[in-house]
C-alpha cells in the first residue's frame, strides 16, 4: 500500500469515528477514546493484509481494532466482508449485524447481510436486511433482486411481486425474477400473463428446464398442447430422471389422442417416483383409452390394468382433488 492511500485511509477513519465522538462525548472522553489502543493503525494493516491475501492475519488485526474500540463500524464491515470472501458466512452475518447496528445508513453492509444469509439460507433475515438495502437505495437492481428472491423463499408472494415489479422495471430481462413472477402468476391463476414472464425468463436462459416445464404447464393450462409438448420433450432430453415432466408430457400425449406416448411416459414418471399418484391416475386413463373398441367396449386386461392404477392412486393420496370423479370411474369400470 502506497504512503498517500494509508495516509488518506487513517484519514478517514478519523474523521468517521469523530464524527461519532463529537456528537455525545465532552472532550476529555474525547482524548482518552483518542488515547486507546491504535485501532485505526490496526484496520489499515489489515486493509494490507487483506489486499496481499493473508486472510488470515487481517482478521487477527480486524478483531484487536474492535476490541480496543467496539463502535468502529468500519472494522466490522471489513470483517463482515473477509469472512464472506472465505465462505465463513455465520461470521460474515454477524460482523455485518454489528456493523449496521453502529452504522444504520450503510447499504453496503445491509446488502451484504442479504447476501450472506441467503447464501445460508435464512431467508427471513435476508428479507429484512435486503429490504433496509432497498430503503436506502431504492433503484438498486441487485438488493431489489435479493429481496424478490427472499421474499418468494418465505413464501410472502404479495412482497415478492412488489419487488419482483420493481426489478422489471429496473431490467425485464433478469431471467429468475421473470420466473418468480411467472409463478406468482400461476398461483394467481393469470396463466397469459405467467406465460409471458417464463418466456422472458426463458429468452435469457434458453436451456434451463425449469423454465421449460413451468412454461409448458401453462401452455397445457391455456390449451396449447403442441407448443408445450415440443418444450416436455427438451425437458426430458435435458433431464432423463425428471418424472414430472414425463408426467406432463403423458398428459400432452392423452390430449393429442397419443394413447400409446401416454402410456409409455406415465411409465417411465412411474419408474422414476411411483408415488406420483397423479401419474397413477393418468396412466388409468391411457389404459382405457388403449382399450376401447369401436362399440365402446374396454378390452378386459386393459381395463384391469386401469382399475389397478386408479385403486393405487388412491391408496397414495386419499384425498386427491376430483377423487369423487376418479371414484365414480372405478364402480363404473368395476361391473
Amino acid at each position: 500500500m502506497s504512503g498517500s492511500t494509508r495516509f488518506f485511509i487513517i484519514g478517514s477513519c478519523v474523521f468517521v469515528c469523530l464524527s461519532g465522538l463529537l456528537a455525545g462525548c465532552d472532550s476529555q472522553k474525547l482524548a482518552r477514546n483518542l488515547q486507546r489502543d491504535n485501532y485505526i493503525d490496526l484496520y489499515v494493516d489489515a486493509v494490507t493484509l487483506k489486499d496481499s491475501n493473508e486472510s488470515e492475519k487481517a482478521i487477527d488485526k480486524l478483531n484487536r481494532s474492535v476490541a480496543a474500540n467496539n463502535r468502529f463500524y468500519l472494522g466490522y464491515s471489513l470483517l463482515g466482508q473477509i469472512y464472506q470472501e472465505v465462505k465463513n458466512y455465520e461470521k460474515s452475518a454477524v460482523s455485518y449485524e454489528k456493523a449496521t447496528q453502529l452504522n444504520q445508513w450503510s447499504f453496503k453492509d445491509y446488502f451484504n447481510l442479504g447476501k450472506v444469509n441467503q447464501a445460508m439460507k435464512n431467508f427471513n433475515a435476508a428479507v429484512n436486511a435486503y429490504v433496509k438495502a432497498c430503503e436506502i437505495k431504492p433503484e438498486h437492481l441487485e438488493a431489489n433482486i435479493g429481496a424478490t428472491q427472499s421474499f418468494y423463499e418465505v413464501k410472502d408472494y404479495n412482497n415478492a411481486f412488489v419487488y419482483g415489479k420493481r426489478v422489471e422495471e429496473l431490467d425485464p430481462n433478469v431471467s429468475d425474477v421473470q420466473k418468480i413472477l411467472g409463478d406468482i402468476y400461476e398461483s394467481r391463476k393469470d396463466h397469459n400473463q405467467a406465460i409471458v414472464s417464463y418466456k422472458r425468463a426463458l429468452e435469457k436462459d434458453s436451456n434451463n428446464p425449469d423454465i421449460m416445464l413451468s412454461l409448458a404447464v401453462a401452455y397445457l393450462r391455456t390449451n396449447r398442447t403442441e407448443p408445450a409438448k415440443e418444450l416436455l420433450t427438451s425437458v426430458v432430453a435435458l433431464q432423463p430422471q425428471n418424472g414430472a415432466a414425463f408426467k406432463y408430457l403423458g398428459y400432452s400425449c392423452l390430449q393429442l389422442n397419443q394413447v400409446d406416448g401416454a402410456m409409455d411416459n406415465y411409465s417411465k414418471a412411474i419408474e422414476i417416483d411411483d408415488k406420483d399418484w397423479d401419474a397413477h391416475r393418468g396412466l388409468g386413463v391411457a389404459y382405457i383409452m388403449k382399450g376401447k373398441g369401436e362399440d365402446d367396449t374396454v378390452d378386459d386386461t386393459l381395463k384391469q390394468k386401469a382399475l389397478e392404477q386408479w385403486k393405487l392412486s388412491l391408496e397414495i393420496n386419499p384425498e386427491q382433488p376430483n377423487k369423487q370423479r376418479l371414484l365414480k370411474l372405478i364402480r363404473h369400470y368395476s361391473r
